[in-house]
């Protein structure tokens, strides 16, 4: 019995890796697949590559520790299933779930690939999490280049895979809110759960807040500026206007100007709004990342 805080121990090799033959393929892989994940490796002694591919494999599923079972098949001796997978080319690797083939591939590989095969098989959880992590940040470089479309497509895809993907709904939002349609980037944010915490969901909101102000024309405040640039209020307000036209780092260098001069006016109100301009950028954009060493210069001058 394994106690709490101890490791279970891997199984034996034995019972991970074990020559197969045509007359045991059925108990040894179909039925032995309904249980845990079982790759079959078709080799042939004559086969270099597959001398490379091999020990690989089974370093990988011993690495494994009981989560796949590996079942290596010579073809000359035993071409049936072989043949009736229409094996060509050898080595040849399938990976079967609840007696069926469900991922594959000929030739040797490198050992990190076999390794990520392995472990794809043994854990498509894991798998599953690192193609969403691929698509989101695919998805988000496609937004930054202003391939709204694409972007829209990859968090669609993820969406409908899990609803309450987080990253995603914020990332459908901040496609809506870029293409000015506020009303659905809302609708969006809505499908997160009560309660959701993410910094990317506060980022879009925080957006939209900002863009919800009344449109406002910076002309009058910029004028009030060259007369006196002095003025905190005209700063304020045309940073405000800025904001809700997107021109986040425009806005927060007026707000960190006001800051400079006197950090304490209007009971910090220009602090107050530099922060919900840096969370409207995300934590990671460079307003938010250039704009707090500026701010922290300031404060700790």
């Amino acid at each position: 019995m394994t106690l709490i805080g101890e490791t279970a121990a891997a199984p034996p090799a034995a019972d991970l890796i074990k020559d197969g033959t045509d007359a045991s393929f059925a108990a040894d892989v179909m039925e032995a697949s309904r249980i845990q994940p079982v790759i079959v490796d078709f080799w042939a002694t004559w086969c270099g590559p597959c001398k490379q591919l091999g020990p690989a494999l089974e370093r990988a599923v011993l690495a494994a520790k009981g989560a796949v079972k590996l079942v290596k098949i010579d073809v000359d001796k035993n071409p049936a299933y072989a043949g009736q997978l229409r094996v060509q080319s050898i080595p040849a690797v399938f990976a079967f779930v609840d007696g069926r083939p469900v991922d594959g591939f000929m030739g040797a590989l490198p050992e990190s690939e076999v390794q990520a095969f392995v472990k794809r098989i043994g854990d498509p959880g894991a798998a599953d999490a690192s193609a969403a992590e691929e698509l989101l940040a695919m998805a988000a470089e496609s937004l930054s280049l202003g391939d709204v479309g694409g972007a829209a497509q990859a968090y669609a895809q993820l969406l409908q895979a899990d609803p309450a993907n987080l990253k995603a709904i914020a990332g459908m939002a901040r496609v809506y809110q870029s293409q000015g349609d506020a009303e659905r980037a809302l609708e969006v944010l809505e499908m997160a759960p009560p309660g959701s915490k993410d910094p990317e969901l506060d980022s879009v909101r925080a957006a939209l807040a900002l863009a919800a102000q009344p449109a406002s024309d910076t002309a009058p405040y910029e004028q009030r500026l060259a007369a006196d640039a002095g003025d905190h209020e005209a700063r304020f307000e045309l940073a405000k206007a800025l904001a809700a036209q997107g021109q986040l780092a425009e806005a927060a260098d007026h707000l960190l100007t006001i800051i400079d001069k006197d950090r304490d006016w209007n009971e910090e109100a220009a602090r107050k709004q530099l922060l919900t301009v840096f969370e409207a950028a995300g934590g990671a954009s460079d307003v938010a990342r250039q704009g707090r060493r500026r701010l922290s210069a300031i404060l700790f001058s």
